[in-house]
C-alpha cells in the first residue's frame, strides 16, 4: 500500500500561540511534495495546520469586502494557521463563477485572484476545491440540471459521476480554472506555488453505487484528466474517510458505508497524493 499523508482539515486547532512572524512568499518559495509520510517543502518537512473558509472567494468578489480577507489571513498568520482550504466553484444560482457550463462570470474570478494574492502575502498556502457534492454553491445537483437542460435523460444526481456529458462539463472547469492567469499577480494558477493542492470535490458521495465503483473510476479519471494538465501540485479527492467494501469487516463501525466511497482504495489511486479526512464529532 502506498504511504498515505493524512490531513485533518476541517477542525484545527491553534498549535502555535506566540512568537510568529509575517512572512512574505517570494517566487522562489517552492510547491508543496509529498516524501514518504511527509509534506515536503524546498526539501524539509512541511507540518500543515490551517482553517476551512469556504466563503473567501465571494466575499472578495466585492471591492468594498475585501478588507474581510485581508483581515482573517493576518489573523492567521499571527496564530501561526499556514493553509486555508477554500471553495474554487459557485455554479450557478445567484452570483455564481461559473453561471453555465464554460461561461464565468469574471468578477467572481477576479475575488478568487485576490484571495490567491493575498494569502501569498501571508504565507498562506491554498487547498482550493473544484466543485461540491451537496447542492450548496451549486454542487453536482447543478452540472446535472445543466445536462437536462441539453437534453440528457438523467434520473438521478449521481450520474455526476458517469454521465459522459457532466464528465465534460466538469472537466472544462478543471481545465478554466487551472490554466486561469490572476489578474493581480499575473501568475496562472497551476504554476503558482501559494497553491498547496487541488481537491477533486467536497465530500464526493454516490449512494446509488453502494459497491464504490462509479466513484472510484471517477476519481481515476479526473485524477488522471487534472494531473494532465498541472503537474506542479498535489490533489486530493475530498473524502471524509469511510471505509467501503475494502474493508467489509469495520463496516458495522462505519456510520456511512453505504455511500459508495471506500477510503482504502480511493486513495490508492496513482494520482491521489494525500489523503484528508472530515471529521464532525457531533455526527459520529
Amino acid at each position: 500500500m502506498r504511504s498515505l499523508v493524512i490531513k485533518y482539515f476541517l477542525f484545527i486547532f491553534l498549535i502555535y500561540e506566540h512568537n510568529l512572524y509575517f512572512q512574505v512568499l517570494t517566487a522562489e518559495d517552492g510547491f508543496i511534495t509529498t516524501e514518504t509520510e511527509h509534506f515536503m517543502l524546498n526539501g524539509s518537512p512541511f507540518y500543515a495546520n490551517g482553517f476551512n473558509a469556504y466563503w473567501l472567494t465571494n466575499i472578495a468578489s466585492d471591492l468594498s469586502q475585501r478588507n474581510k480577507i485581508t483581515s482573517a489571513f493576518a489573523e492567521a498568520s499571527n496564530h501561526g494557521l499556514i493553509i486555508s482550504r477554500t471553495w474554487a466553484f459557485k455554479d450557478g444560482g445567484y452570483s455564481p463563477l461559473q453561471y453555465s457550463p464554460g461561461f464565468y462570470n469574471e468578477q467572481m474570478f477576479q475575488g478568487l485572484d485576490f484571495v490567491i494574492s493575498e494569502a501569498r502575502k501571508y504565507g498562506i498556502k491554498l487547498i482550493l476545491s473544484l466543485v461540491n457534492n451537496y447542492e450548496d454553491y451549486g454542487g453536482k445537483k447543478q452540472y446535472v440540471n445543466w445536462a437536462r437542460s441539453q437534453g440528457q435523460n438523467i434520473s438521478s444526481d449521481d450520474e455526476f459521476f458517469t454521465n459522459s456529458i457532466v464528465k465534460g462539463f466538469y472537466k472544462n472547469h478543471i481545465k478554466v480554472v487551472l490554466k486561469r492567469q490572476n489578474s493581480i499577480n499575473k501568475v496562472v494558477y497551476k504554476d503558482d506555488p501559494t497553491i498547496m493542492a487541488w481537491e477533486l470535490m467536497n465530500e464526493p458521495r454516490c449512494s446509488t453505487d453502494a459497491s464504490g465503483k462509479n466513484i472510484q473510476a471517477w476519481i481515476t479519471e479526473m485524477a488522471s484528466y487534472l494531473k494532465s494538465i498541472d503537474s506542479n501540485h498535489l490533489l486530493e479527492a475530498g473524502l471524509e474517510g469511510f471505509y467501503g467494501q475494502s474493508n467489509a469487516q469495520k463496516q458495522q463501525n462505519n456510520p456511512y458505508f453505504e455511500v459508495g466511497t471506500d477510503f482504502i482504495t480511493n486513495n490508492q489511486i496513482p494520482n491521489i497524493d494525500f489523503a484528508t479526512v472530515h471529521s464532525y464529532p457531533d455526527q459520529w
